[in-house]
């Protein structure tokens, strides 16, 4: 299977990977819009034509950052939905809600490196389950809606994070390994490519493919845990930079009909076999995130996941 490369690069920007794309009629939800990637990728889209929802944890802070966004676009079909992905309730209100096609979901919400084990209600550790548990959940309420866009594209937000942990699927929340913040969230960026390997491997056949990627080093309130950006300035990118690869993958042509695959730097990335040790300079994909039997397996577990909260809440269900 032959590498995909774009004609673009590191320092390309979101409005030069969709120049001449035209979003007329499609939709879109980007979740995790009221700062940094999120509120360009929507930025980004909107500007393109495509009807935006901002799925957001506050919804006044969403308000105005979609009122900005109208302003800056000159679209008016961008609008604001409340979505807090560590609380399944609220997913699943935003899925039920949810009405018509869905063309476009660029999974772009995410925390990174907290410092203390933390957990849910349901006990399943917070990077985990904000990072991906909470899009695992989101994807499969809106399947419906995504199958019956014909041709819908899942962008999932990864990282070189990923690079820090595989999924240790004996002990998914920290039951008996000592709490690692980079380990954590490793392990929950590696979840996120292996959602987009299994979507597209489940629902291609059904017009739904969807891909991960590594936005690169951008200073955003991501770094909020970790006394802000480390990477060295000739490594880091601004914001339209950064947010241009899941841009080029949630609209366009020049990816149309891919997925499973892992992008960085707006082109697929390389498969490596161990992570680079310089600060800024890893990068590449590790095997274990690509692999088809470890999507499987996630799915699995995370359909189990979700179905045994769902029944711990209502006994009623099968």
């Amino acid at each position: 299977m032959a590498m995909i490369t774009t004609g673009f690069g590191f320092g390309s920007t979101t409005d030069e990977v969709l120049d001449g794309v035209d979003l007329t009629g499609q939709r879109a939800v980007v979740t995790g819009a009221t700062s940094g990637l999120g509120v360009e990728t929507a930025r980004a889209l909107g500007a393109a034509g495509a009807e935006v929802t901002l799925a957001v944890r506050r919804p006044e802070v969403g308000e105005q950052v979609a009122a900005d966004l109208r302003r800056a676009t000159g679209n008016d079909a961008i609008g604001v939905k409340r979505l807090d992905l560590a609380d399944q309730s609220s997913v699943a209100a935003f899925a039920e809600q949810w009405q018509g096609p869905l063309h476009i979901l660029v999974n772009n919400a995410g925390v990174m490196a907290i410092p203390e084990l933390t957990r849910t209600p349901e006990g399943w550790e917070m990077q985990f389950a904000s990072n991906y548990l909470g899009h695992f959940a989101l994807v499969l309420g809106l399947h419906s809606a995504l199958v019956s866009a014909t041709g819908a594209r899942v962008v999932s937000v990864s990282s070189t994070g990923h690079l820090f942990s595989p999924v240790v699927f004996d002990d998914l929340h920290f039951r008996f390994r000592p709490y690692d913040p980079w380990a954590a969230y490793g392990q929950s960026k590696t979840a996120n490519i292996l959602l987009a390997v299994e979507i597209t491997r489940r629902w291609a056949d059904d017009g739904v493919v969807a891909n991960a990627l590594n936005p690169g080093a951008i200073a955003t309130g991501l770094q909020q845990h970790t006394g802000g950006l480390q990477t060295p300035e000739e490594f880091r990118k601004t914001v339209p930079q950064g947010a241009s690869t899941a841009v080029l993958l949630a609209a366009s042509p020049l990816v149309d009909g891919v997925g499973g695959r892992y992008f960085e730097n707006n082109n697929e990335a390389p498969i490596v076999s161990e992570r680079a040790a310089s600060l800024g300079r890893a990068g590449g994909v590790a095997g274990y995130a690509l692999d088809p039997d470890n999507a499987a397996r996630l799915w699995e577990a995370s359909v189990e996941l979700i179905g045994h909260r769902r029944r711990s809440a209502d006994p009623t269900l099968p």
